[in-house]
């Protein structure tokens, strides 16, 4: 950041009086820019055995598969998020949404929650940003193809929990991903 957004005049980084971290700061009208992690939401929509997918249109992974997942909105709950990035993506509509898993991930300021939801009914289609949407069983999911280490965990969470029914909230954070995929890059 270079210039206020509320004046326009140039901003140092620097730590306010009374804070304790580095933050933008206007010197000419003192407004401090703080910055906060953005919150990515998503559902795992199920119908019966199977979890809908979609195939990104877009960078960064395009051409992987994922969760219909995406940035919250100013004005909206996270729920609210999440069924509307299911929408755009995918073309579908949820039900029962559940809150299951989040995921901190500091290195890259983001927060990623995703909720357990029923598929309203079979009627979903590629949206703006996918190549492919497509029901899977846990047999066929591209586990070797998935965009994101948080979708795999989070697949692997459900699918474990879903042997006895149980489904805890879980919040894991990116040390215990990086322990689970020893292998992926960060």
């Amino acid at each position: 950041m270079k210039f206020c957004s509320q004046c326009g005049n140039p901003v140092s980084h620097r730590i306010p009086e009374g804070d304790s971290r580095l933050r933008f700061v206007c010197e000419l009208c003192s407004t401090i820019h703080y910055e906060n992690p953005r919150i990515v939401a998503g559902c795992i929509p199920v119908w019966n055995q199977q979890i809908l997918l979609c195939r990104r249109a877009i960078e960064p992974r395009r051409g992987f598969w994922t969760l219909p997942a995406g940035f919250m909105e100013n004005g909206e709950t996270i729920e609210q998020a999440a069924a509307r990035e299911t929408a755009e993506e995918a073309c579908a509509r949820v039900h029962d949404l559940m809150l299951y898993n989040l995921i901190d991930l500091p290195h890259i300021n983001q927060v990623h929650v995703f909720f357990r939801a029923e598929l309203t009914d079979l009627d979903f289609a590629v949206g703006a940003e996918s190549l492919e949407v497509a029901l899977f069983s846990e047999a066929d999911i591209p586990w070797s193809e998935l965009a994101f280490p948080t979708i795999g965990r989070t697949l692997e969470c459900y699918f474990a929990d879903r042997l006895t029914a149980q489904f805890p909230v879980r919040n894991e954070s990116l040390e215990a991903l990086r322990a689970h995929y020893k292998k992926v890059a960060f």
